[in-house]
Order: C-alpha cells, then sequence, then structure tokens
C-alpha cells in the first residue's frame, strides 16, 4: 500500500512526524508538506510562480506552496505511480464544522479527493497539543482497515481524535459536520511602527453541536469520523431562483 501524507503546518510538525511513524506500519510512506505553516489556507493553489520540491534532513519532501500545491504537485508530477491514499495531518488542533471551510489539512486531503485518490485528514482535538501517539494509532487503524476492504469508490473522511491515551478513546462514531457561532471580532492592534494592524480573531464555539455531530463525538470521547463530499450546489434553492430569474 503506498500512502501519500501531507499537512498544513509544516514538514517539520511533531503531528506530521507521528502520523508518518505510524503509517510507515501498514505501507510506504512518502510526505509532502508545505516548508512552512500554512494553517488555514484552505483550497488554494499558488498560480502566479514556481514552486519547488526539496528534501529535508528528516527526509520528508517539502514545498513552498500550501498543503493542496503539495499533493497535487506529488500525484501529478512527482510520484511515478498513483498512491492508494492520502493522508493529511496530524492537524494541531481540531478541524470540526465550519473549521472544514478553512482547513488546510482538509483541503490536502480535499485534492487527494478530487484527483481519485481516497483521503483522510487527521486532526488532534487540543488547544494545546502535545501527544499525538492516540491520533496516529488511530489514523494507522483507519488506514489498515481500508487495506483490507478497500472502498469501491474514493471516499473523504475527516477524522477528529479526542486528546488522551488510545485505551481512553471510547469508539468511533460516523458523524455529520456540525456548526459553529460566528467568528469573534479582528483584534486590532498597533504595529511598533505605529501602524494599525488586525489579527484575524478566534473561532466562535460551538452552535449546533447535537447529537450525531463531530463536536457532539468528541466531547463524549469518541474518535468522529465524517465523511465528506464537494458539491456545493445548494439543491433546495434551485426552484426559487429558477422562479426568479423567470
Amino acid at each position: 500500500m503506498r500512502i501519500l501524507i501531507s499537512n498544513d503546518d509544516g514538514y517539520f510538525a511533531p503531528g506530521i512526524e507521528a502520523l508518518a511513524a505510524a503509517l510507515a506500519q501498514v505501507g510506504e510512506v512518502t510526505v509532502v508538506a508545505p516548508e512552512r505553516d500554512r494553517s488555514g489556507a484552505s483550497n488554494s493553489l499558488t498560480l502566479d510562480r514556481p514552486l519547488s520540491l526539496r528534501r529535508g534532513a528528516n527526509g520528508f519532501y517539502h514545498v513552498n506552496g500550501t498543503p493542496t500545491d503539495c499533493v497535487h504537485l506529488a500525484v501529478t508530477g512527482m510520484l511515478d505511480t498513483l498512491p492508494d491514499m492520502v493522508v493529511s495531518g496530524i492537524n494541531h488542533g481540531a478541524n470540526m464544522g465550519d473549521d472544514t471551510i478553512y482547513s488546510g489539512t482538509v483541503a490536502a486531503a480535499t485534492e487527494g479527493y478530487l484527483l481519485g485518490v481516497p483521503s483522510m485528514a487527521v486532526s488532534l482535538v487540543s488547544k494545546n497539543p502535545q501527544d499525538f501517539t492516540a491520533a496516529a494509532q488511530v489514523a494507522a487503524e483507519l488506514a489498515a482497515r481500508f487495506k483490507r476492504q478497500p472502498m469501491r469508490q474514493p471516499v473523504l473522511l475527516n477524522v477528529n481524535v479526542p486528546e488522551g491515551a488510545r485505551g481512553d478513546l471510547k469508539g468511533i462514531k460516523v458523524t455529520r459536520l456540525g456548526r459553529r457561532h460566528k467568528a469573534e471580532p479582528v483584534i486590532k492592534s498597533l504595529s511598533p511602527r505605529n501602524e494599525t494592524i488586525y489579527w484575524i480573531g478566534p473561532a466562535g464555539e460551538a452552535q449546533d453541536a447535537g447529537e450525531g455531530t463531530d463536536f457532539n463525538a468528541v466531547a463524549e470521547g469518541f474518535v468522529s469520523v465524517t465523511p465528506l463530499q464537494i458539491d456545493l450546489t445548494h439543491t433546495g434553492q434551485m426552484p426559487s431562483i429558477t422562479a426568479w430569474l423567470a
């Protein structure tokens, strides 16, 4: 089994090191990740300049671009054969609900999915992540299951693992995305040159976090696995828009 690994925290991040070590027990691993932290990059591609691919001292390849760039470059130009799976992570923090829209971790997995490869994004739900062991074990277990039981069509899974030891996890739940309140306001400040600058505010608290959501599963100590899709069409509004345009 050939596994392509990427992330959005950078090729030097402890989360990707733990993930690569765990998945190496399942198959042949190649790591292609951003050269620096690209959290929040979403599904952006770099189109205004060429990209470079280099190999770091840890053996991981790094690209001067986004998570999407990394997977696109690897699948369509670097690798001789299509990987059997793309795994992105382990993200330093949750990617639940609305987070998935902005997440570079989810974006890397999404690019694999769009290129026809079964893909998975893995995140550790912690405000100060330190130990990625349990999340790495969960990722390896899911990859091993896929190896034994391949899906008939590409899937895109968003996996969030609660903080703690693997033995403390209550199990795995298949969930839907919850929703957050709107983000907190931007934080206004002054630069050393006395210029007004703004920091993006923190994400809002969970609003839709009831039974069946990723928020609820993680809060109860379960691993959340959410199958995602890319079709953004609001089919429910098609009749009303058609009438509006008539």
